[in-house]
């Protein structure tokens, strides 16, 4: 790193919140992806004025820089791809205020996903996006993703409850978007604009969000197909019953083998395994609803349905969900996740279509995922010391993403496009398009210095 902006980072944040050192920059290399690359060194912040300060010295000096949360993203967000200063937010991890009578908490970026579930639990209420590294993502990470979750189809995604934002811009300027108020159409809706931008426009560093009462009553059950048609009819069937169940997941066979071979859940080898919950504040309310998915599940050929009769017996069943991806990975040397999207009515030609793909490479895609808003996940398992075998995982990824858009979906339902989708944003996005999304980032940063080389929006 340069003398002068190493002794300037330095009088910033002080000796000890700046780092050069080797390991950690390794550690800064990388996060959930496949994608590495180091930076030139890291700082970590504690309030806004020094966020800003790095900022403006970042643009006078035209260098780089990457704001950074837990690095749990899968799709290379947080990777220094230019080198630079990785800006690590983890410790601006203060709850600032939790207003039960506005309906909203208002937090620091590094706060983690489960730490605010613990302060809202003995209010009764909780924040409902309900990514799957909540224990140890963080709130900035997930407003930078628009993160989801299991219980997306019911409700929603980060952007549905970010009510306003503290933001720093690339010249150090702080700007304030959105209003504390639970509705608001003043002006151009900035806030939105800042949710899902992956850091490449500003730095968020205060975060005001919606908090929803906590549903007391939940109820759980599964059926098995050994027809991936059927499954996937009785996922559209469910979502068009009149009711939207909390939860509405999907593991298909591969992936339930792989659970098999790593854990002792002697789950059912079936080309299907859908999981459902409902929930409500009463359990009349709630079994009403578990009634309704019963019904679609049983009118579709299922091989075996059950309802858990218990809290273990659910908590099983959502072992065997939460547990896919941890043991995906172990069973090769590498692995790719997408999280393709369609529409409802096409998520039975989207499993067609990934098993079509996985055949035609000779390939393991294991499926899984948020079936109820036709989010999948397809999880790509190949030996990565194979050099034909990853030239077929990247043809194979390429066929998933036309796939979906030819389906009328999106290259990323929570992910977010960062490094691994780059490549494809015009398959989704015509030229005009992707003309304006470039043209806001040279307005934000004109200098390109914020997350430089994500989302394809240098070309």
């Amino acid at each position: 790193m340069d003398k002068e902006i190493k002794e300037g980072l330095v009088s910033i944040v002080g000796e000890g919140n700046y780092t050069d050192h080797l390991i950690d920059m390794v550690s800064y290399s990388y996060d959930a992806s496949e994608h590495r690359a180091r930076p030139a060194c890291g700082v970590w912040v504690k309030k806004p004025e020094q966020v800003s300060e790095i900022l403006r010295l970042a643009t006078r000096k035209l260098v780089p820089v990457i704001p950074r949360g837990a690095g749990t993203g899968l799709s290379g967000m947080a990777v220094p791809l230019r080198g630079g200063i990785v800006l690590d937010l983890s410790h601006m991890n203060r709850i600032l205020d939790v207003r039960i009578e506005d309906r909203l908490a208002i937090v620091q970026p590094g706060v983690i996903y489960d730490d605010l579930q613990r302060a809202l639990k003995p209010h009764g209420f909780f924040f409902p996006p309900d990514p799957a590294s909540g224990k140890v993502c963080t709130l900035g990470g997930n407003v930078s993703t628009n993160a989801g979750g299991m219980k997306g189809a019911k409700y929603g995604t980060t952007r549905d409850y970010v009510l306003a934002l503290q933001i720093v811009l690339p010249d150090g300027r702080m700007m304030r978007t959105g209003s504390k108020a639970m509705k608001s159409v003043s002006g151009y809706d900035l806030t939105r604009l800042f949710v899902g931008s992956e850091g490449t426009l500003g730095i968020v560093t205060e975060i005001t969000l919606k908090i929803n009462p906590e549903p007391t009553a939940h109820s759980t059950a599964m059926a098995t197909f050994d027809s991936l048609e059927d499954a996937g009819k009785t996922v559209i069937e469910i979502m068009h019953s009149g009711i939207i169940p909390s939860v509405l997941e999907i593991l298909g066979r591969h992936t339930l083998q792989a659970i098999n071979q790593n854990t002792e859940l002697n789950l059912p080898e079936v080309d299907a395994m859908l999981l459902a919950e409902t929930d409500g504040y009463t359990q009349t309310e709630t079994d009403y609803q578990m009634q309704k998915v019963l019904e679609v599940f049983r009118k579709n050929k299922p091989k075996e349905v059950a309802q858990a009769a218990s809290e273990q017996e659910a908590a099983d069943l959502w072992k065997a969900r939460k547990s896919a991806y941890a043991v995906l990975a172990r069973i090769k040397t590498h692995f790719v996740i997408e999280d393709v999207t369609v529409p409802m009515g096409k998520i039975v030609d989207l499993l067609k279509g990934i098993e079509a793909i996985a055949e035609k490479h000779s390939l393991m895609i294991a499926t899984y995922g948020h079936a109820g808003d036709g989010n999948l996940h397809p999880q790509i398992l190949y030996d990565g010391d194979d050099g034909h075998e990853a030239e077929k995982v990247e043809e194979a990824s390429a066929e998933l993403f036309q796939l979906a858009i030819d389906l009328g979906g999106t290259l990323t339902g929570e992910h977010g496009i960062g490094l691994s989708k780059a490549p494809f944003m015009t398959l989704e996005h015509d030229p005009v398009a992707m003309e304006m999304m470039r043209s806001i980032k040279r307005v934000f940063d004109p200098n390109n210095i914020l997350n430089p080389g994500k989302m394809a929006l240098e070309g």
